[in-house]
């Protein structure tokens, strides 16, 4: 399923409509894009309506950051400057990640394929043509692939409060 972000304030709707959707047991969450495509904002954004006070930055350098003091345990990887031989290093970790009661949101997903979550929610963002949006737009699209059947419900639920939302 598909949703259109024309803008800025709209990915943060977008995100909001996820931060209220999401399930008392979490979500493993693969997010796909190009560089500058909106991965971390995203993240900062559902973040912030989770509650979290500290600053979102990318985990590009570290690897991972861990958001613990909340409703249940925020954990935020990249794997962009892991090669083959570092993504095995993490496979046991990211597994331990896709457990209940967590919500882990993975950077560049498709280096650590064969690690993911069977159950998860794959985001893809995408640019569309940004000439149809004039100078004010800075528009996303955003594909949700759940995977798992929970993640269908999830998925619904996120589309039907952001469309209730315009």
């Amino acid at each position: 399923m598909k949703i259109e972000c024309k803008n800025l304030d709209d990915t943060k709707k977008l995100a909001a409509s996820f931060a209220k959707n999401l399930p008392d047991e979490g979500c493993f969450v693969s997010l796909y894009g190009d560089i500058g495509a909106g991965k971390t904002a995203f993240v900062r954004f559902v973040l912030k309506e989770l509650g979290v006070k500290d600053k979102v930055t990318s985990p590009s350098f570290v690897i991972l950051n861990e958001y613990l003091n909340y409703r249940i345990p925020i954990y935020h990887f990249d794997l962009y400057r892991l090669e083959k031989e570092g993504i095995k290093t993490i496979t046991e970790e990211l597994s331990d990640y896709s457990k209940r009661n967590i919500l882990t949101f993975v950077e560049w997903a498709d280096f650590g394929s064969d690690a993911l979550s069977l159950d998860r929610l794959d985001i893809k963002i995408l640019y569309p043509d940004v000439l149809e949006y004039g100078e004010n737009g800075d528009p996303r699209v955003f594909e949700f692939i759940p995977c798992g059947s929970k993640n269908e419900v999830f998925v619904q639920k996120i589309i039907e409060t952001y469309e209730a939302q315009k």
